[in-house]
C-alpha cells in the first residue's frame, strides 16, 4: 500500500484548499460553511517521484454534541489511525486556539509522525513573527503555508515524505478493483459500504444528501481487494440547488470514471424510479461494468413471484442495460452482500475480456451465414472482418463496404451472437463501424 497522510484540523483552516492544493485537482468541497467536508476524502499525490495517498477530513470539534461534528471527529480519528504522516493545519490569523491544543494532545497520543502546517501565510517576504506562537503545540516546527498561492507546500511535502516508510515496503495494488456504489439519495449507498467494511467509515443518516464526498475505503478478503468508493446520492436537477449539492453530483460522476466496476442501487419498495435510470444511464454511458443491486429486500413482503416479478420490471425499465446482473440484498442484514464480491470479479474480469480476431471472425462468418446483412436498394451490406481494439468495455471494430447499410439492429444482432458465445455479463460493448478506404 502506498503511504497515506492525513490532513486534519479545526474546522474553517483551509484544510480542503490545501488538499486540493497538493492533489492539484478540485476534489474537496471548499466553501466557508463549517462542516462542508463531512467524510474522509482520499487522492492519490506525487511529489519528487514518491507517490502517496492523502486524505482529507472533517474539521474536529473537539468537544461538540452535535450529530454530524461528532461522526466528523470519528471520521478524522479514524484517517489518524491509518495514516503514516498527519498534516495538522492551523491558521494565522486566529493564532493558537484553544480547539487547536485539543487536536495537537490528540495527535500526540496517537504517536504518528506530526507535520505542522500554518496556513493563510498569504504574503510574500519578511515571514510574520505570530508563527511563533505555534511552537506552544508541542508538535514540532511550524511551516509556513498558504493553500490560496501554494507557497510552502513544497517545504510541508518534504516534510510528509521524510517520514515515508522506505520504498521498498510498498506493494502494488494493481489487482484492487474499483468500486463505485452509486444511485439516488437514502437508498443505502453508505449501509452498504459500512456492511462490507464491518465499521462506520461512512455517516448513515436519513437526512439526504449526508455523504456529500466520494469516499474511497480500500477492503480485502478471500475474494480480492477492493477500493470502494461511497458516492453522494444524485437527486433530480431540479433539486440540485444548493450548490455543495451540484458539486457532489460532479463527484459522484468522477466517481464512477475511475471506478472500474459500478454497482447502482436501487431501493426495493420504489423499485427503478426516473431517477435511477438517470443514475444508471452515467454508467453505462461511461462503459463501466455494472450490477443491478436491489437493496431493502428484508422490507418487501413476499410470495412464491415477489423475485421474479421486481425482476421483470427492473429490466424493463432499464432495458438499455440488459447485460447487467441483479442482485436482491439487504445491506441492512447483510443477506447476499457475500455474492456482490463473486460478481463484481466476474464483471471486472469480463470487462476486460480480449478475443482474438480469428475468433471474432468464426463468430462473424457464423453470424452472417445465419442472418444475411441487410440490403438497400438492390445494394447489400458486406463485413470484411471484425477485431477488437480495446477493453474496458470491449470494443469491437468492424470493416465494411458502406457503413450506411450497417444498420442499428443487425449491429444488436452481431453484439448478441459475441455475447451468446462468451457471456460478457455485465460489460457493455462498444462496436464502431468503419467502411473500406474511411481513414482511421
Amino acid at each position: 500500500m502506498k503511504p497515506l497522510v492525513a490532513i486534519v484540523g479545526r474546522p474553517n483552516v483551509g484544510k480542503s484548499m490545501l488538499f486540493n492544493r497538493l492533489v492539484g485537482k478540485r476534489l474537496s468541497i471548499v466553501e466557508d460553511t463549517p462542516g462542508v467536508t463531512r467524510d474522509r476524502l482520499y487522492a492519490e499525490c506525487d511529489w519528487n517521484g514518491r507517490e502517496f495517498n492523502i486524505v482529507d477530513t472533517g474539521g474536529i470539534e473537539p468537544n461538540t454534541d452535535n450529530e454530524i461534528l461528532l461522526f466528523m471527529r470519528e471520521q478524522a480519528k479514524i484517517a489518524i489511525d491509518t495514516a503514516d504522516v498527519i498534516v495538522l493545519v492551523t491558521d494565522i490569523n486566529t493564532g493558537v486556539t484553544a480547539a487547536d491544543m485539543d487536536v495537537a494532545t490528540m495527535l500526540l497520543k496517537s504517536k504518528k509522525p506530526v507535520v505542522l502546517a500554518v496556513n493563510k501565510m498569504d504574503s510574500i517576504g519578511r515571514e510574520n513573527p505570530d508563527i511563533y506562537e505555534f511552537y506552544s503545540l508541542g508538535v514540532g516546527d511550524p511551516i509556513a503555508v498558504s493553500a490560496v498561492h501554494g507557497h510552502g507546500t513544497g517545504d510541508l511535502l518534504d516534510a510528509c515524505v521524510s517520514y515515508f516508510p522506505p520504498e521498498d515496503f510498498e506493494d502494488e495494488e494493481d489487482e484492487t478493483i474499483k468500486v463505485a456504489i452509486i444511485g439516488k439519495p437514502n437508498v443505502g449507498k453508505s449501509s452498504l459500504t459500512n456492511q462490507i467494511l464491518g465499521e462506520k467509515r461512512v455517516i448513515v443518516s436519513n437526512i439526504a444528501g449526508t455523504t456529500r464526498d466520494a469516499v474511497d475505503s480500500y477492503h480485502e478478503n478471500e475474494f480480492g481487494k477492493y477500493m470502494f468508493i461511497d458516492t453522494a446520492g444524485i437527486r433530480k436537477k431540479s433539486k440540485v440547488d444548493d450548490r455543495i449539492e451540484k458539486y457532489s453530483v460532479m463527484r459522484a460522476q468522477l466517481a464512477v470514471e475511475r471506478a472500474d466496476v459500478c454497482v447502482i442501487m436501487i431501493d426495493a419498495r420504489e423499485g427503478v424510479t426516473e431517477q435511477d435510470t438517470k443514475v444508471a444511464g452515467m454508467a453505462h454511458d461511461a462503459g463501466k461494468a455494472s450490477i443491478i443491486v436491489v437493496n431493502k429486500w428484508d422490507l418487501i413482503e413476499k410470495d412464491g413471484k415477489t423475485m421474479d416479478k421486481m425482476r421483470e420490471e427492473v429490466r424493463r425499465d432499464l432495458s438499455y442495460m440488459p447485460y447487467a446482473p441483479i442482485l436482491f440484498i439487504s445491506a441492512m442484514t447483510g443477506q447476499r452482500v457475500n455474492k456482490l464480491f463473486e460478481i463484481i470479479n466476474a464483471v471486472n474480469e469480463n470487462s476486460s475480456m480480449r478475443i482474438t480476431t480469428g475468433q471474432l471472425n468464426n463468430i462473424l462468418q457464423d453470424a452472417t451465414a445465419r442472418v444475411q446483412p441487410p440490403t438497400d436498394k438492390g445494394r447489400r451490406l458486406k463485413i470484411y472482418y471484425v477485431t477488437q481494439t480495446g477493453i474496458r468495455p470491449p470494443c469491437f471494430v468492424f470493416f465494411c463496404n458502406d457503413a450506411r447499410l450497417f444498420h442499428f439492429s443487425y449491429q444488436r444482432y452481431l453484439e448478441n451472437q459475441i455475447r451468446a458465445v462468451y457471456g460478457l455479463e455485465g460489460t457493455p460493448i462498444k462496436i464502431i463501424v468503419r467502411q473500406k478506404g474511411e481513414k482511421e
